[in-house]
């Protein structure tokens, strides 16, 4: 529980400011005998001064500041012993790196500093309820109420709560990194609570199925097993991914046979050979377009009048029928006696296509993929997540405010995880783009992020294509109120463009040294005195640093009510 204290009580002074440059601080120490008096003053400080936060009193400002260390004048050092130091008064001195201003009548916390402490000034530790109302305060930019979320404790001062606005944290993207054991599944598990307790929702991809011990407020399903992402939502773009059409003959004849089948879908819908627009009739042929010897008018004619279905960008077809189709497309544009009809078969177009149809009639016959997409049309409606993913959005649905979509029964082959987290990414960027979350946010939270970021398809020519719906979402969803939130042990393997947009960071224990680096050039708070602390820091502790973070912050994530199954098997005796 806060409580309230003011930022310059006797009880907490410990010097004078006895330098000041743009960079730092230092404070003098009267005497030592100040350090234990800290200490010992009803704050329960962990390891002593350094890395504590002090409040230094200027003449119209306060001042924020961090201890980043502590020595003896050059005189007192060299005279140190056990005997003089039991028996003599020192005079330490400080290094402070000054965080931001406050102003004293209104209490607002100034990032940008316009005055610096001067010489002389009194320098005390900070109280932990004064510290607390301004981590509450961070990124508030108006006086509505907002959620917040309880995140642990300050590492220097257990008794200070960090308790951070949820509209801070997520508003601007976020980005949880660490190396394995440095605790991001507990800090994901941490959010979740505070989500459902705010009664705000979560879509979760959780690629181990580490998260689906977590019950309460979750809704949780599996793709592969309880759960499919129908073919017919999947776009061009993802096809492609599929299939790796080649751009010379292949792309186009792959194009022309995904109109042809969505013609054949609508003439069977319809039932159009009933109608007054019986013009696809002499087309159909078992499921298939067949052009040869039919007039290329009659063909344009229906395209057109259909033109608004057949150019969307899903899949609303027989995909067992594509393949054919390709090779029905392999024709002369015109026929050589008669230029109002279709050619006859063009066998050089069919050879260069042979090897995509092939392509094809893998793709829907391999297991892992008909899991995951459905390809053979068996599984029930009731199954597909897009149907799930709408439900779980709608307003009057609120038994449930995490969604979470495990991968764990999907296999690493074929790349059929990153085609289907990228598909997913993709429709939840198109239901962004329809606005279907901009009155109530969503946050999306992308698990072991390096399985799916930065991922590449090449075809048989070896041209590659960027999987690159994740990286979309982080540049343009944010106005739409899709949130992304990217977990990840190797921040080095994240594509630059989607790091640098994390307005939030919640960095546990790097030692790389790209590792740090990437956070070092993705994060402007991120100075070398911060990431100085990323190789020490224990298990479940972090810095917390953003944009709407006035000064970083070193938390320790306090436990949440059901932890991720993530703990390291035991050797057994």
């Amino acid at each position: 529980m806060m409580v309230k204290k003011h930022p310059f009580d006797n009880n907490y002074f410990i010097g004078y400011i006895s330098h000041v440059s743009p960079q730092f601080v230092k404070v003098h120490f009267p005497s030592s005998t100040l350090l234990n008096k800290t200490i010992f003053s009803g704050e329960e400080f962990n390891g002593g001064l350094v890395g504590n936060f002090v409040t230094i009193e200027a003449e119209n400002d306060g001042f924020i500041g961090k201890i980043s260390e502590i020595n003896l004048p050059e005189k007192e050092r060299l005279a140190l012993s056990e005997k003089s130091f039991q028996n003599s008064d020192f005079h330490p001195t400080a290094t402070i790196e000054v965080l931001l201003s406050f102003d004293y009548f209104d209490g607002k916390a100034k990032h940008t500093l316009n005055a610096f402490p001067n010489i002389g000034a009194k320098v005390f530790v900070c109280p932990s309820g004064f510290i607390e109302k301004y981590v509450k305060n961070f990124g508030q930019k108006d006086s509505k109420e907002v959620p917040y979320v309880n995140l642990g404790c300050l590492t220097s001062n257990l008794d200070t709560e960090v308790c951070v606005s949820q509209q801070a944290l997520f508003n601007r993207h976020c980005a949880i990194v660490g190396t394995t054991g440095g605790g991001k599944s507990y800090t994901i598990a941490k959010l979740i609570d505070n989500m459902v307790n705010n009664k705000s929702k979560v879509i979760l991809l959780d690629p181990t199925g580490e998260y689906s011990v977590i019950e309460k407020g979750v809704q949780s399903v599996t793709m592969g097993e309880g759960a499919f992402f129908p073919y017919q939502k999947l776009t061009k773009e993802d096809l492609f991914f599929l299939i790796k059409p080649s751009e010379g003959v292949q792309k186009p004849k792959l194009l022309e046979a995904i109109r042809s089948l969505k013609a054949v879908k609508i003439y069977q819908e319809n039932n159009d050979v009933a109608t007054s627009r019986p013009f696809l009739a002499p087309f159909v042929n078992n499921g298939l377009i067949v052009k040869p010897n039919n007039s290329i008018k009659l063909y344009e004619k229906y395209m057109k009048e259909n033109f608004s279905e057949i150019e969307t960008t899903n899949l609303e077809l027989d995909i067992l029928q594509l393949g054919n189709q390709v090779l029905k497309e392999c024709i002369y544009p015109t026929d050589f006696t008669d230029h109002k009809k279709f050619g006859k078969p063009y066998e050089n177009n069919a050879n260069f296509c042979y090897g995509m149809v092939s392509r094809i009639h893998n793709l829907v016959n391999t297991k892992i993929y008909n899991d995951a997409f459905n390809f053979s049309d068996e599984k029930q409606d009731e199954q597909s997540l897009t149907e799930i993913i709408k439900q779980f959005i709608a307003e009057e649905q609120q038994g449930n405010f995490i969604l979470r979509i495990g991968f764990e029964s999907i296999g690493y082959e074929f790349q059929a995880r990153e085609i289907l987290a990228n598909a997913i990414g993709r429709y939840l960027l198109k239901l962004a783009r329809e606005k279907h979350f901009k009155d109530n946010p969503i946050v999306l939270i992308l698990d072991e992020a390096h399985q799916f970021l930065n991922k590449i398809v090449v075809d048989d020519f070896f041209q590659s294509t960027a999987l690159s719906s994740f990286e979309q979402i982080s540049k343009e969803s944010r106005k739409f109120g899709l949130f992304l939130c990217i977990a990840t042990q190797m921040p080095r393997d994240i594509p630059a463009g989607t790091l640098s947009q994390m307005g939030t960071f919640i960095v546990h224990r790097l030692i790389n040294y790209n590792d740090k680096e990437a956070i070092r050039q993705s994060c402007s708070s991120a100075n070398s005195e911060i990431l100085s602390y990323l190789p020490v820091l224990g298990e479940g502790e972090a810095i917390l640093t953003g944009v709407d973070f006035s000064m970083p912050l070193s938390i320790k994530i306090s436990k949440p009510s059901v932890p991720p199954d993530s703990s390291t098997p035991m050797f057994k005796i």
